[in-house]
């Protein structure tokens, strides 16, 4: 089992969307980064947890872990012309961007800040690639041992 980072604006999908959503299952849909489209299509597979961070927000972090219960496969979002998600270089017989389906684990009792996570950066959280100058990807891999500490600040 693999970890990873999820990263999702709470306006267009909140921790909170997803544990109303039937059966607490989502597409994890809307990636529009490459190299993101490669972990979910290549990487992320089923049974690998995930946690559910708030991006670009007024306090960024993670809300709660996610499971991966549907390896990746292509975003349909990309190939409806009404979606805001729509891309037209995206064919159904090639397609260009894929989603993994999430289902809620957990919410947190309270989010995990960006500013609660940064002074660990330096020790417990060193390869915590979130933490990386620059670093802006909507997916990312999380060490086991960056899981483990994180969870510890719950």
């Amino acid at each position: 089992m693999n970890h990873w980072l999820l990263k999702s604006e709470p306006d267009s999908f909140s921790i909170d969307a997803l544990a109303k959503s039937p059966k607490q299952t989502s597409a994890w849909d809307g990636v529009r980064n490459f190299q993101a489209r490669n972990m979910l299509r290549d990487f992320i597979k089923k049974d690998d947890l995930a946690f559910f961070y708030h991006s670009s927000c007024d306090v960024p972090g993670i809300a709660g872990v996610v499971k991966i219960v549907k390896d990746g496969y292509p975003d349909k979002t990309a190939f409806d012309a009404k979606h805001h998600h729509y891309d037209p270089d995206s064919k159904t017989d090639a397609p260009r961007w894929y989603v993994v389906d999430v289902k809620l684990v957990r919410k947190f009792k309270r989010i995990i800040t960006l500013d609660e996570l940064r002074p660990h950066a330096a020790k417990a959280l060193k390869d915590f690639v979130l933490l990386r100058r620059g670093n802006r990807l909507s997916v990312m891999p999380v060490t086991k041992k960056d899981w483990e500490f994180v969870l510890t600040l719950e």
